[in-house]
């Protein structure tokens, strides 16, 4: 199921993490992710695929977050899926291989992220919920967060994560015993670097709660009323590396930080490097790979190429003295002779032709082909 992965770049054993040890506090707990969304910030590469499964550092990125679950001692696991939810399935199948239990169920209509937790009540065995947004990269142990949890005997727990720039979150404070107070909306004067990171404990009580069969918000219905109701709402606040992965920039930057070991994932086995590339992969003298590069399976590239912190799916091929920075090409990608994309994402299958520049935030759909010279910003030849 996972191929055998072979880095070509310098490589080191990560520091190891500061974590909980004490792995009981996973007894009685189920991890849910949700990972029920159509992902289009993300498009053209989410036509063909769901978010969660896009290839990121070598692995579909969903893998990154269940291997932090299997280290914390977590054995079953729930998917909520919605849209391509077969091939979470397919791939991961009943999670033995991972050394996990895994279910999966899905939404016939959109439900929200509170009614997508509800939504999996069926499944659940224990009495302790572990959720998950399956589009977060984060970098801290679910141990810490359930251990908050317990010692304050709270019906919720929330992870939050200080940012440098709340701004463009919602912020989310707490009093001086870690309660949550309120939950506000983006201001250009925040009065907390607090902001949800996505990941929450529940009691199953209050899973129960949630309305069943209609969509709900779990950050504008569930949470708000749960203060209302007086309900015990904890935050677990850190400073742990934390990225949303739902757009390209993102996209591109977290698999970087997990290549080079900046955001920590047990199935790299604890080594990271300035690139990685993958079983089958060629790369031509004096090409030049650096900034977390990923080389899918299968993938070429060519004498002189340069790829400066782009993850490359498997098959394509970037061919002699082009230059890809900071972009996404999709599967069966063909990116010509001294071809410039810079900042961009090229669906699977397509052709960017010869001395072509796709630079600024581009995105050409699957199959296009664009023929050499046929787009450019600037007039060198």
């Amino acid at each position: 199921m996972v191929g055998q992965i072979f880095r070509f770049g310098a490589a080191s054993t990560a520091a190891s993490e500061n974590r909980e040890t004490d792995l009981s506090l996973a007894d009685g707990t189920d991890a849910v992710i949700l990972v029920g969304g159509k992902g289009t910030r993300l498009r053209p590469l989410t036509l063909s695929a769901p978010k969660p499964m896009l290839p990121t550092a070598g692995l579909p990125f969903l893998q990154h977050l269940l291997s932090r679950i299997k280290a914390a001692g977590i054995k079953h696991v729930v998917l909520g899926t919605s849209f391509k939810a077969e091939v979470f399935e397919e791939y991961f199948g009943d999670g033995s291989g991972l050394g996990l239990e895994i279910d999966y169920v899905m939404e016939d209509e959109p439900l929200g992220t509170g009614g997508g937790i509800r939504n999996v009540l069926p499944k659940l065995r224990g009495d302790t919920v572990l959720v998950f947004n399956g589009d977060v990269l984060g970098g801290t142990d679910p141990l810490a967060v359930l251990r908050t949890h317990r010692e304050k005997n709270a019906d919720v727990t929330m992870h939050l994560v200080r940012v440098g720039d709340p701004r463009a979150f919602g912020c989310v404070p707490t009093d001086e015993e870690g309660r949550v107070t309120a939950f506000l909306e983006k201001t250009q004067d925040p009065p907390t670097d607090q902001i949800n990171a996505g990941c929450y404990v529940f009691s199953r009580e209050m899973v129960e709660q949630i309305p069943a069969d209609r969509p709900v918000s779990v950050e504008r219905e569930v949470f708000p009323k749960l203060l209302t109701d007086g309900a015990k709402v904890y935050g677990h606040v850190d400073a742990a590396y934390w990225r949303d992965m739902g757009t390209p920039e993102d996209f591109v930057r977290g698999s970087a930080d997990l290549v080079r070991g900046i955001a920590p994932s047990p199935a790299l086995n604890g080594q990271s490097g300035e690139f990685l590339v993958h079983e089958g992969a060629g790369v031509a003298p004096g090409a030049l790979l650096m900034g977390g590069t990923v080389v899918g399976r299968g993938a070429e590239i060519g004498a002189g190429a340069r790829v400066d912190g782009a993850v490359v799916f498997d098959g394509a091929k970037v061919d002699a003295g082009a230059v890809v920075e900071r972009s996404i090409i999709g599967f069966g990608v063909h990116v010509g002779p001294r071809a410039l994309v810079r900042d961009a994402v090229i669906g699977d299958g397509a052709q960017i032709g010869a001395r072509c520049e796709l630079v600024g935030g581009a995105r050409v759909w699957p199959g296009v082909i664009i023929p050499d010279g046929g787009l450019r910003f600037s007039t060198d030849v």
